[in-house]
């Protein structure tokens, strides 16, 4: 990732912004330490996409060809912890 200083990517934004579509992402950066990461709206759109939840994951994964039933028990459980 091609990193920048503030006061050179303030400058020069209309290029980096021509680079974000060719080359990736670009770091820019304050007192040599990284700020931002300016990138292209179709990379921050797939990071942001929706993402499923792990239980939503596994209901759609086929198990023998069938999807996958998840049930809990409603019996209250009792565990008997010796005091």
């Amino acid at each position: 990732m091609i990193s920048w200083q503030l006061q050179e990517a303030k400058a020069r934004l209309s290029e980096i912004v021509k680079q974000v579509a060719t080359e990736g992402p670009q770091q820019i950066t304050v007192h040599g330490e990284p700020a931002a990461v300016l990138m292209s709206a179709a990379d921050f759109a797939k990071l942001n996409a929706s993402k499923s939840s792990l239980l939503e994951s596994l209901l759609r994964a086929p198990i023998d060809g069938e999807a996958l039933v998840i049930e809990r028990d409603k019996d209250a459980t009792y565990r008997d912890i010796g005091l």
